[in-house]
């Protein structure tokens, strides 16, 4: 059979856990492709709020295996911790979590560093959970990988020559006490038997899926396609790849397997953490849309910063990510509003352009330029058939579409699971 890829395609938080919910009924497999415990995935069943972080957001439905790839790198407290808050909620993980050997663990000193680079003059907004230093010792080749922890001796000798520089760059440059590496290979070494019976061979596995079983894969990134560290407005971003490339490296599925790229794309535009963005309302609207969208990050708390939708950035992102269909989210949040602007273009220097410029300087330069719909006026949060929307509503709908060049195949209009149009 085949694979689809769901993307974020701004900064993320575009409600992709809802996303992924809704759609695994009808997939056999979730699997999540790379970023770590940094993500925060909110799923609203019932009353009932469930956040994930590095378990696939399909693990809610009963009969979907769940997947963690090689492109995720995993702190082991924060997976035991969602395992045991899954499980007391009566979700069984036997049978239906799978992790792959060669994904990357993140270190104590990972983040102690993160924590400790964040508190300088240089920081870049991170969640302070060690994502970026493990992610550089993964292509500095100092990584530590699952499949190391099955022999210690090997185990220690990784960690020791790590420690020699972690420990010398604690002490002599952040005047920090060195930790000690029996205590980590002890803590480490309990938790590859905690997690033991998940390990496989992910690529193996789900490449047999897919040939041999008929099986439907749907890809699930964390974080946004603008935070992409190649293709995001850089250095404001992650350490990895959320687009849609950084799938097929995450996973071990090959790029003639993925049939149909889904992008998640909230009717407005937040972002979390510092960097540029050119339609954020830092006046009382702004606030008005942190309080209606609850715009606080399901990881940190953090308050995330808002402004009006921005068509040139999303043109971008479906450009790079090829994405084909679109979900639309927290429709409902703009149900307040007079009238809705929308950025189709920015300028620059007088001259319009365009095209999205990743560089940070210069994005921080542009002027957007606006087009102004009307609002609708109307609670829309119990409402489930497409023709029942309002006139405003649905002419925000299309004017999103025709700007942004995809079709869009799923509307939310609140964090449950019924209140989804599915067209």
């Amino acid at each position: 059979m085949s694979a689809t890829i769901l993307v974020g395609s701004q900064w993320g938080d575009e409600g992709k856990g809802k996303i992924v919910d809704i759609l695994s009924d009808r997939f056999d497999i979730v699997v999540r492709y790379q970023g770590g415990a940094n993500a925060g995935h909110t799923i609203v069943i019932g009353d009932q709020q469930y956040i994930l972080h590095l378990i696939p957001s399909g693990i809610l439905r009963k009969d979907v295996i769940c997947v963690i790839g090689n492109g995720v790198v995993i702190d082991p407290k924060a997976l035991l911790d969602e395992i045991k808050l899954l499980e007391s909620h009566g979700i069984s993980m036997k049978g239906r979590l799978l992790i792959s050997q060669n994904a990357h663990l993140i270190m104590p000193y990972h983040k102690l560093l993160d924590s400790i680079n964040e508190s300088g003059s240089s920081k870049i907004g991170t969640t302070g959970r060690g994502i970026g230093p493990c992610y550089i010792d993964k292509y500095a080749r100092k990584g530590i990988k699952i499949v190391d922890l099955l022999d210690r001796k090997e185990l220690e000798a990784k960690i020791r020559v790590n420690l020699e520089e972690k420990n010398n760059l604690l002490k002599k440059v952040y005047n920090h006490a060195e930790l000690d590496v029996n205590t980590i290979i002890d803590e480490y070494t309990a938790f590859d038997e905690a997690i033991d019976e998940y390990i496989t061979d992910v690529p193996a596995y789900l490449n047999r899926a897919l040939d041999d079983e008929g099986k439907e894969i749907l890809m699930e990134g964390a974080q946004g396609a603008l935070l992409d560290v190649d293709h995001g407005t850089y250095p404001f971003v992650t350490s990895s790849n959320p687009t849609s490339g950084g799938a097929c490296t995450g996973t071990g599925i090959p790029p003639t397997k993925i049939s149909n790229v889904i992008g998640i794309v909230k009717a407005y535009t937040t972002r979390v953490g510092l960097g540029p963005f050119p339609t954020e309302l830092t006046d009382e609207l702004g606030e008005n849309l942190r309080t209606w969208g609850a715009e606080f990050g399901a990881t940190t708390g953090r308050p995330r910063r808002c402004g009006w939708f921005d068509a040139a950035l999303v043109r971008y992102s479906r450009m790079i990510n090829g994405i084909q269909r679109a979900a639309i989210t927290k429709l409902d949040v703009l149900s307040n509003l007079d009238e809705i602007k929308v950025c189709v273009a920015y300028e620059q220097n007088g001259k319009r352009i365009n095209s999205f410029p990743t560089n940070a300087h210069r994005l921080e330069s542009v002027t957007p330029v606006y087009e102004t719909l009307p609002g609708w006026k109307k609670d829309i949060t119990g409402i489930t058939k497409y023709e029942d929307l309002p006139s405003e509503t649905k002419e925000y709908l299309s004017f999103m579409s025709e700007q942004c060049g995809f079709e869009i195949s799923i509307i939310s209009v609140g964090p449950k699971r019924n209140q989804t149009i599915e067209l």
